[in-house]
């Protein structure tokens, strides 16, 4: 017999002041926003200000409090956010050392990304607007292990930076096993740059992803699988398929297949001859 949730007036009155404050928040928004127009240019400015606090400051504050909370401090298969935000899903791991990485990406046709910087980021910003080509436009930091990314490549889409291929990979530490017991050397994780947008969740400027996944992931695969030497094992169901979200807010979706790519039979000189 199936078990029937009882009706609750708590449940009932807690779901009204939820949907309540969440459309209160709305208009009071709408309301700020409609009334700085009529301050002039000084109330768009306040605006602009608002925002720059809000999604620079307060929002990142608040989340990483939160997921402080909240968030597994373990390896579950997804980066994370320098707020705290469950990230981009791990899609990928590497076996060999970091220059025969660097070499059989660079025969595969992957350019490194600049580190972030006050002049990448105005660069990756004026290149945007104008639809300029960088083809080493930075990419945000994302963590793994409690670091930042230890490389990061992309293959840019049509000349823009507003939409690229992009994977990040971090060393895994020494001794470190998959769950399953698995030796890797790296982690990655790719995804697809679609857009240039708003953050859902901290409103900042960003690059928005395509959900599936999995297609940057088998894209990924197929370049460097091309480089001569490089052998490509899979791990089926290493994670259960799921639908979930980024740390932007943008849906993702996996089988949860993890490709295991082994460089560590690549000559360093030869990949890099084809480059």
């Amino acid at each position: 017999m199936t078990a029937r949730r009882r009706w609750s007036f708590g449940r009932a009155l807690d779901g009204f002041f939820f949907v309540f404050a969440g459309l209160a928040a709305i208009w009071l928004a709408y309301l700020s926003f409609t009334a700085s127009f009529s301050l002039g240019w000084a109330g768009i400015a306040m605006v602009v200000a608002f925002w720059v606090l809000l999604a620079y400051l307060v929002l990142p504050r608040l989340h990483r409090i939160l997921t402080a909370v909240y968030v597994p401090d373990y390896f579950m298969g997804r980066t994370r956010t320098s707020d705290g935000l469950l990230g981009d899903p791990v899609n990928l791991a590497f076996q060999g050392e970091r220059e025969a990485i660097e070499a059989v990406m660079a025969a595969a046709g992957w350019i490194p990304a600049d580190p972030v910087s006050l002049g990448s980021s105005w660069r990756i910003i004026t290149s945007t607007l104008r639809r300029r080509s960088y083809p080493r436009a930075p990419v945000s930091p994302l963590f793994l292990f409690g670091r930042m990314q230890d490389l990061a490549y992309q293959q840019e889409v049509a000349g823009s930076p507003a939409q690229r291929h992009h994977v990040r990979l971090w060393k895994c530490p020494d001794g470190w096993l998959l769950p399953g017991g698995r030796r890797v050397d790296w982690l990655a994780a790719g995804t697809f740059d679609r857009a240039v947008g708003l953050s859902l969740f901290t409103l900042q400027v960003t690059h928005r992803i395509d959900a599936d996944t999995d297609i940057e992931r088998d894209h990924i695969v197929g370049t460097v699988r091309a480089v001569p030497g490089v052998a490509v094992d899979v791990i089926r169901d290493f994670s259960t398929g799921y639908h979930s979200r980024n740390g932007g807010g943008d849906s993702i979706t996996t089988d949860g297949d993890l490709p295991i790519v082994d460089v560590s039979a690549v000559g360093v000189g030869s990949a890099e001859a084809r480059t």
